[in-house]
């Protein structure tokens, strides 16, 4: 049995040193993915939330889940989980509201100034990405989302146990 945490084969370029020997495509996700991380703590920074309050915004603007979905999503514990809510209901961010089913659990609903929060300081770059989406021919989007969803593949199996 192999351990599935072991590549294949190693690319040439993991060599160290040679990182700037990557492919063109591999080089571009990279850039993405670290500016990807500059948004994050630039827009928490500028809406004054910590970036675990505004991670947890983007993961109920998506949905709703309860606090112990927060805790696991974050990787904090559910008492830290607990502070991150409190502090985003202070603010009038988010709603505590009794689960559907099953009332003994408790739903987060995102409100409007939190999806404010979030949207409001991602429009220029929604309206962007959404300008830069529609320059591409239908063809070469499936190239491009087949890329993008097997490089978010390759990250997901680094997040596995």
């Amino acid at each position: 049995m192999t351990d599935q945490h072991q590549p294949d084969a190693v690319p040439p370029w993991v060599e160290r040193g040679r990182e700037r020997t990557q492919p063109p495509t591999l080089l571009a996700l990279r850039d993405l993915v670290a500016a990807g991380s500059r948004v994050t703590h630039v827009v928490a920074r500028r809406a004054g939330l910590s970036e675990t309050e505004l991670v947890t915004l983007e993961h109920l603007s998506r949905e709703q889940i309860g606090p112990a979905e927060v805790a696991r999503r974050l990787e904090v514990s559910t008492a830290a989980a607990t502070g991150i809510v409190d502090r985003l209901v202070a603010r009038g961010h988010v709603e505590r509201r009794p689960h559907e089913l099953d009332r003994r659990r408790t739903d987060l609903h995102i409100t409007d100034s939190g999806r404010g929060e979030v949207v409001g300081h991602l429009m220029p770059m929604f309206a962007a990405l959404d300008r830069h989406d529609a320059s591409f021919t239908e063809e070469e989007k499936a190239v491009v989302e087949r890329y993008l969803r097997g490089a978010a593949a390759a990250f997901e199996r680094v997040l596995e146990p």
